[in-house]
């Protein structure tokens, strides 16, 4: 494996060397179900589908597990707000996310376990814990003890002095640093029996208790958004280290979305929801948006910014349409050396879409000078690039469309090749006057029209 991946962790790039030959062992956070899914929510599962997909086509078997969190104070709160059980606040918002996963082409996990599912675990885990002296019990409650684990603070460089959990707690905390692995029940509130008395998970115990069960007491990579750092991937390391477990090998941290140089927050509500945006943009375009960036790097929102990545997109895709229907059937390739440097470099997708947008050029050239083979190797090539990041023009995801769109874009290209055919007429006539008059016609009405050497090719603006 050539791959380097940013080790947030090390603090540094590290080869990516995996636990076991020819397997990838990948944890992700993954939502938790309080509302309705915003584009700064889906980053992180689009970042890391396209480690996903990379991983696979480097040859590995890719065992990707992402968790839903089911049982949170803030769903709670939500549901109680508007009046409806909890388990219903919940199952609905999940089910957005997964439409929302769905929409954007990320590749469904190899499991999805929900937190109320590992309730056995989560208990099984505290007990080794409080054995081994990392954890207590009070009135109910059961908190670890961060002054046990010589270690804590390492992955976020927080001094224990520092620390504040900012969580709701209940009572008997030795320490207010320490954090909270189980909430005692309280009135009206859901809860599960332990040795300790009923009461649920907090959040941090969830994904230690899944990723071990799932994947093994060590597994490769963990990822998740930043923001997870601290508390949450710090007290996940605590828990399962406290508990004798290797846990994640390498942590992955991406970016935040955000506007006006803030995190993408549920205060901006329907604006950036993910069903709103599918109403202004394609699924594919603002997949190619989302990921267009760095995974670390944060994500300045703009519609300024949707929309120029969108033309990008669409001139990728009216050249494999082009080569497609003047040239024969584009099959996927092989990945350019360039592209291949570039996602081994820590998933360096901006040099990686640099790098087919080179071969974009260059293919338009191949084929408007009719090298034919040329250009249906150079479209195969990009083919391959566009499906590692989840975005092939031509998978059959992307293509099927809507069929009003479909059948709009038929009647529309009757019409269009019609009128062209006047206008070939008109210049094989010398009629100049007759042939401008058709095409400045049909630029009013947005329709750009290229001449190639197998006639003339036409495109809504902005789509060539």
């Amino acid at each position: 494996m050539t791959l380097r991946l940013y080790d947030t962790a090390a603090r540094e790039v590290r080869d990516f060397e995996p636990l076991l030959p020819g397997v990838a062992s990948v944890y992700l956070c993954g939502a938790t179900v309080q509302g309705v899914p915003h584009i700064g929510h889906v980053r992180s599962g689009i970042a890391f589908d396209i480690l996903r997909r990379w991983l696979a086509h480097s040859g590995l078997d890719v065992l990707f597990v992402r968790n839903v969190t089911d049982i949170d104070d803030k769903i709670l709160r939500k549901a109680a707000d508007a009046d409806r059980p909890w388990w219903e606040w919940a199952a609905t918002h999940e089910r957005e996310f997964s439409s929302a996963y769905d929409a954007l082409g990320v590749l469904p996990p190899s499991a999805e376990p929900r937190a109320t599912g590992f309730i056995t675990q989560m208990v099984e885990y505290m007990e080794r814990l409080i054995e081994r002296g990392h954890a207590y019990t009070a009135d109910g409650n059961v908190y670890f003890d961060v002054r046990s684990l010589p270690d804590y603070g390492a992955l976020s460089g927080h001094k224990l002095d520092d620390v504040h959990q900012g969580e709701s707690a209940g009572t008997g905390k030795r320490d207010p640093r320490d954090f909270t692995l189980w909430k005692a029940a309280k009135s009206g509130e859901p809860s599960w029996p332990t040795p300790w008395g009923a009461g649920r998970p907090g959040w941090h115990l969830e994904c230690s208790a899944m990723a071990t069960s799932l994947l093994g007491s060590e597994f490769d990579i963990h990822c998740g958004g930043m923001d997870l750092i601290f508390p949450h991937h710090e007290n996940e390391i605590a828990q399962s280290h406290g508990a004798g477990d290797g846990f994640a090998r390498y942590w992955l941290h991406n970016g935040w979305v955000t506007m006006g140089g803030e995190k993408m927050s549920k205060s901006l509500g329907n604006v950036v929801s993910i069903p709103a945006m599918l109403s202004r943009v394609r699924a594919v375009e603002l997949r190619y948006y989302l990921g267009s960036a760095h995974y670390r790097s944060m994500l300045e929102y703009s519609d300024g910014a949707l929309a120029e990545a969108a033309a990008g997109y669409r001139r990728i895709e009216s050249f494999l349409e082009r080569v497609s229907s003047r040239v024969g059937e584009v099959v996927i390739g092989e990945v350019e050396p360039e592209f291949a440097i570039a996602l081994d470099d820590d998933l360096g997708v901006p040099a990686g879409l640099a790098a087919i947008h080179n071969a974009l050029r260059r293919g338009n050239t191949e084929l408007e000078s009719g090298e034919h083979d040329s250009a249906l190797a150079t479209a195969s090539s990009i083919r391959a690039m566009t499906a590692i990041l989840g975005v092939d023009p031509l998978d059959a995801r992307w293509t099927r469309g809507d069929s009003d769109d479909a059948a709009a874009t038929g009647a529309l290209d009757v019409l269009v090749r019609a009128e062209l055919a006047r206008r070939a007429q008109a210049r094989s006539d010398k009629d100049w006057a007759t042939a401008d008059s058709v095409r400045d016609r049909l630029s009013e009405a947005g329709i750009e029209v290229t001449d190639t050497p197998d006639g003339a090719e036409w495109s809504l603006k902005g789509q060539s």
